[in-house]
């Protein structure tokens, strides 16, 4: 019996040999299975540390390349806008409204906007322009070559104004017995204003709206109608009787001088009674016309084909023939308003034509 427990409890080496290779095995699996884990954990920790920065870096540019792009561009478009809407300067306002109220015949208003768009710009050349065109319509012609003077002390850069002044100084004014053919022949290319007058200082009448119409007529050479206003001042009383306008046409002759026309010449009033009583302004329409033959006049009998208006007279026709034996063609005309036999206003086209032959300051033939 005690050998046999003896034997019984004895153990086999290869049993040893089991166990230390089980336990190595369990030892070496919990090595691999933590050494897995633990390096799934370290490259999740190393990706999640690597793509956050990588977001942060792609997340600022987008927004700091978006956010600036709108800020330039709102004032470029809010700048070039404002250009258009820009109200126009002072001395433009000035200027604008100094010509249309020469344009009425108030030349005394005229210069005193023209004069304080001066002020603001002393070398305004536009500006310096139109009050001499201003002065010149008034007759007031030493003001006037003040300011051509100074266009023409500016020179090239005045553009324009500087050829009409240096023009207009080299004419001069010249006196009306001496306003003939030389002296048109001189100012024959000049750059002018189709229309150009104005009202004296003082005056209680003056002329508006003036149109010059060509008719069609088989009979003759040139048949055409001056139509013009003839206004009062407000507030004043007008003695229709004391009123007198002169309507003179101009022809150049042989395309060289230019004399006082021998055409026909006759007027009508538009307006019913002309005596500034219902109605203002009174309207005249002056006909201009040359028949295709004519015979001979005399120099002196040109003085007939100017139509002297008198309000509360019948229309009156002017005749006339040609007196030259050159071609002669129409030029334009001078208009000019009497009243109490003092000059009221003259509107003339083309406007040399005023510096031809500037009209008196009374009426003629007194």
């Amino acid at each position: 019996m005690r050998a046999l427990l003896s034997r019984a409890i004895q153990i086999d080496p290869s049993f040893h040999v089991a166990l230390g290779l089980i336990v190595i095995f369990g030892m070496a699996e919990i090595f691999f299975a933590t050494s897995y884990y633990v390096g799934r954990a370290r490259t999740a920790r190393i990706s999640a540390q690597a793509v956050a920065p990588t977001v942060a870096r792609s997340a600022a540019p987008s927004v700091s390349s978006q956010a600036p792009a709108p800020a330039p561009v709102q004032p470029a478009v809010s700048q070039q806008a404002a250009v258009p809407a820009a109200s126009p300067s002072l001395v433009d306002q000035l200027l604008r409204e100094g010509i249309e109220l020469r344009d009425r015949g108030d030349t005394t208003n005229a210069i005193d906007r023209l004069e304080e768009a001066l002020d603001s710009e002393p070398n305004n050349a536009t500006v310096l322009a139109e009050i001499a065109k201003t002065y010149d319509l008034m007759q007031l012609y030493d003001r006037a070559n003040e300011m051509w003077r100074r266009l023409q002390e500016m020179g090239p850069s005045a553009g324009a104004a500087y050829e009409l002044a240096d023009q207009r100084l080299k004419l001069g004014v010249p006196a009306p017995e001496t306003a003939d053919a030389g002296i048109a022949n001189s100012s024959a290319g000049a750059a002018e204003p189709k229309d150009v007058g104005g009202t004296r200082e003082g005056s209680v009448m003056g002329i508006t709206q003036v149109k010059t119409t060509e008719t069609p007529d088989p009979d003759a050479e040139t048949s055409l109608a001056l139509q013009f206003g003839i206004k009062k001042q407000p507030g004043v009383t007008i003695d229709h009787m004391k009123v007198k306008i002169l309507v003179e046409f101009y022809d150049t002759v042989g395309d060289k001088d230019i004399k006082l026309t021998d055409a026909d010449v006759n007027y009508e009033w538009l307006t019913p009674k002309h005596d500034w009583t219902d109605t203002n302004p009174e309207v005249l329409s002056v006909k201009y016309v040359r028949p295709k033959t004519g015979g001979a006049s005399s120099e002196s009998s040109l003085v007939e084909a100017a139509a002297m208006a008198r309000p509360g007279r019948k229309a009156r026709a002017a005749k006339g023939s040609a007196a030259d034996g050159a071609r002669r063609k129409y030029l334009g005309y001078i208009v000019r308003v009497y009243y109490n036999d003092e000059l009221q206003a003259v509107q003339a086209e083309p406007s040399r034509l005023l510096q031809l032959f500037p009209p008196s300051k009374i009426t003629p033939g007194q």
